[in-house]
């Protein structure tokens, strides 16, 4: 199974400026939104600049790095179509950028992916193809196929142009607030939006943290051990953070994040429970996670003075189940 050929441009803030020039077109221009009542709920009374990348196409930021990825293919790479291993976000996303280009798409997903995931991707026009929910099945069902029609892989997160694409969101949020913010939080899974919004931010003075769930956290343990965390048992809500974070990743979040910050669950629905009653938007639980961490203690005490960056990160939710706050099952 091979990546995409590396890039030419460096792991750096002007690669991110290169990429937002090339998927501007491509991409929505997502809302900013602030709420005076939840900015005054924290001690610090920050002001909170929520980036809405629930909004974007396909639902979530990582329409970013698809479009950006397909945009640095050759024609010939192109006509042959793209592949990647995916049961949410990314299936869709690089469905979505594909088909814009008018180019194949092949999605391998577990076979016990979301029915409106499943029915995004199909929508979008990719050909699925449904494997066992673990890591080897996905790579095997993956190589197979494609070795079978010659796509390119377009991996989720682990992959230059993959983080790039990512980092525009910051890019565009710092153009949209009206004053400079002082830090920005963003959620980590693999880490291909946490390593692209550090990169965003080098040079900006902009601090940069991440957030992650409890029940995966293999990142922040990373962090304190100083090694990369191959595997991740995840038992969390936050479907789309159960990911271990990336090879690629994880060296720029050592050297560019202050710290990630780990949340409950209880923290998370609360925090996308607020989110839908007083921004009055569709989160999931993994866009809610940055949101909890700004409430939580361990980012009050860092004694922030100024305004904040959240980053949500999506909001596809299958709304055939039980809200998180009503499911008594959790």
């Amino acid at each position: 199974m091979s990546a995409p050929p590396s890039t030419s441009l460096p792991l750096s803030r002007a690669s991110v400026l290169t990429a937002q020039k090339v998927v501007t077109p491509l991409v929505h221009r997502t809302p900013v939104f602030t709420s005076q009542t939840l900015s005054e709920l924290l001690p610090g009374k920050n002001t909170l600049y929520f980036k809405a990348e629930n909004l974007q196409k396909g639902g979530a930021f990582k329409f970013r790095g698809a479009s950006f990825s397909l945009s640095q293919l050759t024609q010939d790479e192109l006509a042959r179509g793209v592949c990647t291993h995916s049961s949410g976000n990314h299936a869709g996303a690089l469905a979505l950028a594909a088909r814009d280009r008018g180019a194949k798409c092949y999605v391998v997903m577990p076979n016990n992916s979301s029915r409106p995931k499943i029915e995004a991707v199909q929508a979008y026009g990719a050909e699925i193809t449904f494997c066992e929910p673990t890591a080897s099945a996905r790579a095997s069902t993956l190589a197979s196929v494609q070795a079978r029609t010659g796509a390119t892989f377009v991996p989720p997160y682990d992959a230059v142009n993959t983080i790039l694409g990512q980092g525009t969101a910051l890019i565009e949020l710092l153009e949209q607030v009206p004053e400079p913010l002082a830090a920005v939080i963003a959620p980590v899974g693999g880490g291909g939006l946490l390593a692209g919004t550090a990169l965003a931010a080098d040079g900006t003075q902009v601090r940069v943290f991440g957030a992650e769930p409890a029940g995966a956290d293999d990142c922040a343990q990373g962090l304190r051990e100083g090694k990369r965390r191959v595997e991740v048992r995840a038992n969390t809500i936050a479907d789309g953070l159960r990911t271990p974070v990336g090879l690629l990743n994880f060296p720029i979040i050592q050297q560019k994040v202050e710290k990630v910050i780990v949340v409950s669950e209880n923290e998370i629905i609360e925090a996308m429970r607020l989110m839908w009653e007083r921004l009055k938007i569709i989160v999931e639980p993994s866009g809610a996670v940055a949101f909890a961490a700004v409430r939580s203690k361990d980012f009050q005490a860092l004694g922030i003075n100024g305004p904040v960056g959240v980053v949500i990160s999506g909001g596809n939710i299958d709304l055939s189940k039980p809200l998180p706050w009503t499911d008594t099952t959790q």
